[in-house]
């Protein structure tokens, strides 16, 4: 029963349970304080850890000798879990003396065990030291592989990625090789921690995927709480929230409260990572005073120094605070924690810099972190470094701590295979990138600056490997949203069973998108022969600085800086014109005197008007926007109407999709339309006169995979139907076909994607970033197609069809797709259309 407890705790339990029931509570005897043992050992795994206890101090009540000293060394870890540290330790100090041989170091394990929960790793370290060569000799696998667990994860939050790794590895050697399935899978889900710290999330979300269906109740939950650091990790603050909120729920209900204070300090990350530093300081008190009651000295430490990052985000910058980060630090260095001092005495630098006094012997204990710590640990270390250089006006070495700092971060982003979060590492970055943009002295070192920026987010263009398992949630998801949708249109409510399977397929399609690796290093921007590639065109970058707008413009090789005024007032006429527009549309108001009009005017005054003697004259203009100015419909500007024009992700997004349409080879022409639009099979008729040797999908033969398929290596492809933006769930965005929608990420299984799109529904040139990477634009772009024609509005119906008719009228000439579409005039309803690319 007690090798059972740990290889099948729910059988033990219940196989302890009818042993305790049929001998009856008068029984008295060694079987019976066994199966008490078992049973308490094997309720502790299923997540009953009161009743484990009070199974362990019964058992301790009928023991004697020896036989107690057993009882006492199995309380070790349930008191441990409960967070009664000295509780558990006083156990295993009475039992120690008393046992023998293999018993006296499964003690010594469990000793070493809860020394490091309780923060306490030198202690434990040493412990284990002794103990594990002769575990490995006796082989013992529940003990070896518990104690080897807990110490790899103890090192790990050290910061001690190395030896933390060597001890987790064995540790999943050891318990597969003994059966014991769910031992094994905790030491692999802590194994996925080790690869989170590396900053490799995608192997951290496989090895945590692999972990979480073989574990037990209790190890569930710490495993959560793992792949909620992840995600805090990976730029989701807001989805791991609510997962660990769930999971505190469950473990406070079970008794775990050494996992409770644990889990309200990552919490306080999440809550501070989700922009809230007022809730995140409140849990970081609640993550204190939970220590405290433990006795974990420690890891108090790490819940002040939550406090310390919750005061500066919430703007804290006073001589006092500088002083209390200064202590918070040398105290973390004291008892262990250099990962946490150094990332506390870049904050205190930073204050230091702010107060104008000298920070460079803060910063000279972090020099290793620059080098060797954590992703988000090393940029912001380069990031002070930077700063202190600066403010002893050394220019050339600041620029140097920036660029250094940056590549960190490429570093980091290129192991991203999902481009949501290959956008999200790139935040790691800002405060440097922004730095670098401050230090520009020339045009030329300014749009270099912002174009390394930029590449930072941009998506990765790789084919990932077929996935059978994303596949056939695809396929599901697409049945169960056609029958979605079908309920909506006959004014029926889904049932809740649908609506639930349709988010449980969403979440195993994120998570299997997002644990893909990235391959080979990040994009770096490469602007060598932008100036003749645009020939008679002049590119338009919009950069942000600080709070003003600049435009860096080059136009026959020659580069001009121009300072646009306060980002803030471009930023809320940008809101502003979205909402004329979109009102526009969906009222019907064919006034052109609307307030769309006024808005428009007042925004080309403030972006295009100070940049006249740049664009007279020119031919075509590229676009690089910056910020919610990438949903802007450019083409109701006064400077532009009229006038071929692409917007682009970047400087170097162009070079890429013109290059891409320089060498691809004409091939087949595909045309398809989706259900639920009274004009979009009129509207592919129309197209047909044009182009009769079309592949052509309508009704029901124009299904996702095929449309998909057809537009693989097609030169021109256009699709008119129902689309959808989904906001803060970009990679659900989608086209609406004839068994359901055509996702975002099914682009991805593209080999050959379309030279040039012409996406004849709504919303879809909007994008879910700051920079318009996330969105099926930026994706389309990054694949390698050339051009992409689409909205960023609402679309009328009824307006579509003759204005599309037009353009590929035009197109038909021979004329370029953003010449095309300067010479089609615009009905209200089509007000939103944006030309992308290579133009």
């Amino acid at each position: 029963m007690l090798r059972l407890a740990m290889s099948d705790p729910a059988t033990a339990y219940a196989s302890a349970r009818a042993f305790l029931s049929r001998a009856g509570t008068a029984s008295s005897g060694r079987a019976m304080v066994i199966a008490l043992r078992a049973a308490g050992l094997a309720a502790k795994e299923l997540g009953r850890l009161q009743e484990g206890i009070g199974l362990l101090n019964e058992a301790l009540a009928r023991a004697q000798g020896y036989e107690a000293a057993l009882v006492r060394m199995n309380l070790v870890g349930l008191l441990s879990a409960r967070g009664d540290f000295h509780g558990a330790l006083a156990e295993g100090a009475r039992a120690e003396g008393v046992l023998q041989g293999a018993d006296a170091d499964r003690l010594a394990a469990n000793i070493a065990c809860a020394l490091a929960r309780a923060g306490r790793v030198p202690e434990a370290d040493a412990v284990a030291s002794q103990t594990l060569p002769r575990l490995r000799r006796q082989h013992d696998p529940v003990t070896l592989t518990g104690l080897l667990t807990n110490l790899g994860l103890a090192r790990a939050l050290r910061g001690d990625l190395d030896t933390a790794e060597a001890a987790l590895t064995e540790a999943v050697t050891v318990g597969e090789d003994a059966g014991l399935c769910h031992v094994a899978a905790m030491a692999r889900g802590n194994l996925a921690f080790v690869a989170s710290r590396r900053g490799d999330v995608p192997r951290a979300l496989r090895l945590f995927a692999a972990a979480e269906p073989r574990l037990t109740p209790e190890r569930v939950a710490q495993c959560r709480f793992d792949v909620a650091e992840t995600l805090i990790q990976a730029g989701l603050p807001g989805e791991a929230r609510p997962l660990l909120e769930a999971t505190l729920v469950e473990v406070t209900a079970n008794g775990y409260r050494c996992d409770v204070a644990d889990g309200l300090l990552l919490l306080g990350h999440a809550e501070l990572a989700d922009g809230d530093p007022e809730h995140a300081a409140a849990t970081a008190e609640r993550a204190r005073a939970a220590f405290a009651d433990h006795g974990r000295a420690g890891w108090m430490l790490l819940a002040e120094h939550l406090l310390l990052r919750a005061r500066w985000a919430a703007g804290d910058r006073s001589a006092v605070f500088l002083r209390s980060a200064v202590a918070t630090a040398e105290r973390l260095q004291d008892r262990g924690w250099a990962e946490t001092s150094a990332e506390a005495r870049v904050i205190a630098a930073r204050i230091a810099l702010f107060l104008g006094r000298p920070a460079g012997h803060l910063l000279e204990p972090v020099t290793r972190a620059r080098d060797h710590g954590p992703a988000a640990l090393r940029a912001a270390a380069w990031h002070a470094t930077a700063l202190e250089r600066s403010a002893r006006h050394d220019d050339d070495g600041a620029r140097a701590a920036v660029r250094a700092g940056l590549r960190v971060v490429e570093e980091y982003a290129e192991v991203f295979g999902a481009f949501e979060l290959r956008a999200r590492a790139a935040g790691l970055g800002a405060e440097l990138a922004d730095l670098g943009l401050h230090a520009a002295r020339s045009p030329r070192e300014l749009l270099s600056a912002e174009e390394r920026r930029r590449a930072l987010a941009r998506p990765a263009s790789l084919r990932p490997p077929r996935d059978p398992v994303r596949a056939a949630a695809l396929s599901e998801l697409r049945t169960l949203s056609a029958r979605h949708a079908a309920a909506l249109a006959h004014a029926q409510a889904p049932a809740d069973a649908l609506s639930g399977r349709l988010a449980q397929l969403e979440t195993v399609i994120r998570a299997r998108t997002r644990s893909r690796s990235g391959r080979g290093p990040a994009q770096r921007p490469a602007l060598t022969g932008l100036a003749s590639a645009l020939g008679r065109r002049v590119l338009v970058e919009l950069i942000r600085v600080g709070d003003e707008l600049h435009a860096v413009t080059v136009r026959a090789g020659r580069l001009e800086r121009h300072r646009l005024g306060p980002y803030k007032r471009v930023e809320q006429e940008a809101r502003l014109c979205r909402f004329a527009a979109r009102r526009l549309v969906e009222r019907a108001d064919d006034d052109p005197h609307s307030g769309l009009l006024q808005a428009m005017y007042r925004l080309d005054d403030l972006l295009l008007a100070p940049l006249k003697s740049e664009l007279s004259g020119a031919g075509d203009v590229v676009l690089a926007p910056v910020g919610p100015l990438h949903g802007l419909a450019w083409g109701m500007l006064p400077s532009l109407e009229g006038r071929p024009y692409t917007v682009v992700p970047s400087a170097a997004a162009w070079l890429q999709a013109h290059a891409a349409d320089a060498t691809r080879k004409p091939r087949h022409v595909m045309l398809a339309s989706g259900p639920g639009l009274k004009h979009a099979e009129q509207e592919v008729r129309m197209l047909v006169d044009l182009y009769p040797e079309a592949r052509t999908y309508t009704g029901g033969r124009a299904e996702a995979e095929t449309v998909r398929d057809a537009l693989d290596g097609a030169d021109l492809a256009h699709v008119a139907a129902h689309g959808e933006f989904r906001d803060g769930n970009v990679l659900f965005s989608s086209l609406r076909l004839a068994d359901g929608p055509l996702l975002l990420c099914d682009l991805e299984e593209l080999e050959a994607p379309p030279r040039v799109v012409v996406l004849s529904a709504c919303d879809l040139g909007r994008a879910g970033s700051q920079d318009a990477v996330i969105g099926m634009v930026g994706v389309l772009l990054a694949l390698g197609t050339a051009t992409v024609i689409a909205s960023v509005t609402p679309v009328r119906d009824a307006d579509a069809p003759s204005f599309m008719a037009a353009f590929h009228a035009a197109l038909a000439t021979g004329q370029s797709p953003a010449r095309a579409l300067a010479a089609t005039p615009r009905p209200p309803g089509v007000t939103g259309f944006n030309c992308y690319g290579a133009g």
